[in-house]
């Protein structure tokens, strides 16, 4: 029995082995968009092989990025009645995309100094992991849509991204918290800063 068994396992391998090959042949022509999707955080040779085989490299099928992650159940769901807000929650698309693709947000979260994984903590601490997974894959899928369209390669835009950006506004609420504190804030800004 247990010889059967081993049998059944080696036969298995040997299916796998085959599927590959026949995956890596298939994949063959798109190898440039495949190379540009690997640089993304969190994506891997085999989730940019399933994205491509689920979307296609061509990305004029899709008006905006907005439009593919819709496609995809990414986006998140309008449901407002009477000015109140209700679930958001997103709707029903390519789940097996859309599961893809949050393991690839859960990935990249787990990335050292990256932009999509201080994204990812950024809104667990404000909305609960689920939602920032679902989140972060939105902007991997809006990431997958600019390089497949424009055919460039992915920018590190760095961890510290956000509160560049944001710098004033960063600014005002460590202020802000400082004071509810009970201290006392002067602000002068440093010659290093431009």
């Amino acid at each position: 029995m247990f010889k059967n068994q081993l049998e059944h396992i080696d036969h298995l391998d040997a299916l796998i082995e085959a599927l590959d090959a026949e995956i890596k042949e298939r994949m063959r022509p798109f190898e440039d968009e495949l190379e540009r999707l690997d640089t993304i955080p969190g994506v891997g040779r085999h989730t940019a092989e399933y994205i491509l085989a689920e979307i296609g490299p061509d990305m004029t099928q899709f008006p905006s990025a907005a439009h593919l992650c819709s496609w995809a159940g990414l986006a998140p769901g309008n449901n407002e009645s009477a000015g109140k807000r209700k679930s958001g929650k997103t709707r029903k698309g390519n789940q097996k995309l859309r599961s893809t693709l949050v393991e690839a947000a859960r990935a990249a979260a787990r990335s050292k100094q990256t932009y999509l994984s201080s994204q990812y903590h950024r809104i667990a601490a404000r909305r609960g992991t689920n939602r920032a997974a679902v989140a972060v894959a939105y902007s991997i899928l809006t990431i997958v849509y600019h390089l497949l369209k424009k055919k460039q390669t992915y920018i590190e835009l760095g961890p510290h991204y956000y509160e560049e950006r944001k710098r004033h506004q960063v600014a005002r609420q460590a202020i802000r918290k400082l004071e509810t504190l009970g201290f006392k804030v002067m602000v002068e800004p440093s010659n290093q800063t431009a």
